[in-house]
């Protein structure tokens, strides 16, 4: 997808047009079903008449041009990119990032991210470096060779601001690709010049075919990339899998060869509570897949927290591999292709999504690939805009023919591999019925009589060098600014022995990416891994998928114990997507949200209640105990 296509010449004769910006607004809207931002356009017409005066004083008016080019598997967009041909009679594609920057803030500890007003942005040599990257991975191969440059240009930038970019860059892999200033943007001595610094001196122009089969061409990763992504993945210790996990992975595997040998499409559903290893075997599964020859698979997951942890473990290169699933299927997968999606739970399903029995993304997935792997726990439902089941699936292969597989998981690898502990949470939060007083000895589990004493639990694990967190049900508001200072909304008032006390905290970051000035407040992916994370506390949303040695667990007010029963008060909650239910529908998100939340710790858990008479029935389940 791209917003304009054309030679460098022919939009120099539209550029400045208010028209052309207007056919690019149109354009955006109906290829992604939004209108461009206001602050989008002003970039467009800021940047673009700019880039295409440069290009014309650089000779190039004959090679084209292509604005706002997409990257289906990332859903990333290059700024421009101009096409040719080199001297060898291979196409090339340059692809330009560009800023219209005149001062940023750098950082020599945080070379690459860039400060620019009240955004932290990725170094731009950095950025373009992942678009060549892609381009060589996923689009250039043996029937279309293709030659990848990259480069930066600020035309605004002046040469201080420029030379401390460079300077950055030249620590890593991103020195490879120039960034260009104001100064550098000139025509002298000679348009040649120029145009070398574009890294474009070589290029000669090709015909409108030639640029067509490069738009036209299908992006899947190349067989170099899966094979490397395959070792890294089987070299990485957190993907190891042990006894039944591996049984598992067997039992899927051998699903995925019987459904390509019988050339039909398959549903594979892998069903397993926390801590059963459904995101390990997951990973270790893709290793296995890109390791396969013409194999084109995925891993997919509509938690965007998970997606960005597992980026980090297996390394950014794989990006495209590795995705988060929201609104509409990837671009890339073909009938060839296995597609795993873990927490499949979380997928969304409300209304616009769904038009009938079964989510209509969900669909168009399934029927894209070959075979489709989705790793599933029902108890983690936890919104009424999400919700897939076992059921549902085996009704969707029979409608459509697929062949159907289930496999459950049933060892516990996390909670220090206690089925007791998993079970007796299982008890806990069903809705109605009595609960086993907590007995077991292979699992560290209390409920602390305050928030302060669950608080300094955390934190002496933390002092200690162990991961430990706190959680709590979303019954506290939260509009603290995306960036630190963030503000102590949750705040627990309690009775202690002389008098009234308070304890206060703020929910975790919301900002995706980690403040310049506050390195101790973690980004919102990673507040259950980095140092900091502790300080803040985690919500259902941040925490589902996430673990940690030690865990600790506010229960609100919107899930109390009454008698033999939980009741939920949605009244309670801060929770936009579930306030408004009615109790009966809010009683299941709200079990569903605790359950969760008291199974991220694999060596121990804290609970605490705010409300007097579920603490005291938690207490006499499990009483507490010292540290």
């Amino acid at each position: 997808m791209y917003l304009y296509a054309g030679t460098v010449g022919e939009a120099a004769r539209q550029v400045d047009d208010e028209r052309f910006i207007a056919a690019a607004e149109r354009r955006f809207t109906q290829v992604f079903g939004v209108a461009p931002s206001p602050q989008e356009s002003r970039s467009w017409r800021r940047s673009w008449p700019a880039l295409v005066r440069i290009l014309r004083s650089a000779g190039l008016e004959a090679v084209h041009l292509l604005l706002e080019y997409s990257l289906p598997a990332t859903g990333e967009r290059v700024d421009a990119i101009v096409v040719g041909k080199e001297a060898g009679g291979r196409l090339c594609a340059v692809a330009i990032e560009l800023k219209q920057w005149t001062h940023a803030q750098l950082s020599a500890l945080r070379p690459g991210m860039v400060r620019t007003a009240d955004r932290i942005v990725q170094h731009p040599a950095r950025q373009v470096g992942g678009y060549v990257h892609y381009l060589q991975q996923w689009v250039s191969r043996d029937d279309f060779p293709l030659d990848v440059r990259g480069i930066v240009v600020l035309h605004d930038a002046p040469a201080d601001l420029v030379g401390g970019l460079r300077a950055q860059a030249a620590r890593g892999p991103a020195g490879a690709y120039p960034v260009l200033g104001r100064d550098d943007l000139a025509s002298v001595p000679s348009p040649g010049d120029l145009a070398q610094r574009l890294g474009c001196a070589d290029l000669s122009p090709v015909t409108w075919d030639k640029v067509e089969r490069f738009l036209q061409i299908e992006h899947r990763p190349s067989t170099a990339l899966l094979e490397r992504a395959g070792e890294v993945i089987e070299g990485r210790d957190a993907f190891a899998l042990i006894g039944d996990q591996d049984l598992a992975r067997q039992e899927v595997l051998h699903a995925v060869d019987d459904a390509r040998s019988r050339g039909r499409k398959s549903i594979i559903v892998v069903t397993g509570g926390p801590g059963t290893g459904k995101t390990v075997i997951a990973c270790r599964l893709l290793g296995d897949l890109c390791k396969q020859p013409g194999s084109n698979p995925r891993l997919l997951s509509p938690s965007g927290t998970l997606t960005r942890q597992l980026r980090r473990t297996v390394g950014n290169d794989y990006r495209g591999l590795i995705t988060t699933f929201l609104n509409k299927a990837p671009a890339g997968i073909t009938q060839d292709s296995v597609v795993l999606l873990d927490e499949a739970h979380r997928a969304r399903t409300y209304p616009d999504h769904q038009h009938g029995a079964f989510p209509v993304i969900l669909g168009k997935l399934i029927d894209d690939a070959a075979v489709t792997v989705l790793f599933l726990d029902e108890r983690q439902i936890v919104r009424p805009t999400e919700g897939l089941t076992l059921k549902q699936l085996e009704q969707h292969a029979q409608h459509t023919g697929s062949a159907f597989a289930h496999i459950d998981l049933v060892s516990q690898f996390r909670c220090n591999g206690s089925r007791a502990y998993q079970q007796w949470i299982d008890r806990l939060f069903q809705p109605d019925g009595t609960t086993p007083a907590w007995e077991g000895s292979d699992y560290d589990l209390a409920v602390a009589t305050d928030p302060q004493e669950l608080s300094d639990w955390v934190t002496d694990h933390t002092r200690r060098g162990q991961t430990a967190r706190v959680t709590a049900g979303f019954c506290w508001p939260w509009d603290s600014p995306d960036s630190p200072p963030l503000l102590p909304e949750v705040a627990i008032t309690w009775q202690g022995p002389q008098g009234p006390r308070t304890w206060t905290r703020p929910w975790n970051s919301r900002a995706d990416e980690s403040n310049f000035d506050h390195p101790d407040v973690p980004a919102r992916p990673f507040w259950a891994t980095d140092t900091g994370g502790h300080d803040q506390v985690g919500c259902i949303y941040t925490a589902q998928g996430m673990e940690y040695a030690y865990n600790g667990v506010i229960m609100g007010g919107d899930l109390v114990r009454r008698g033999d029963r939980w009741i939920a008060r949605p009244e309670e909650s801060h929770d936009s997507q579930l306030r408004g239910l009615p109790p009966d529908r809010y009683l299941p998100y709200a079990l569903n949200t605790y359950r969760v939340l008291a199974s991220r710790g694999t060596r121990g858990t804290r609970l605490y209640s705010t409300d007097t008479i579920t603490q005291n029935f938690l207490q006499a389940l499990a009483s507490p105990l010292d540290a």
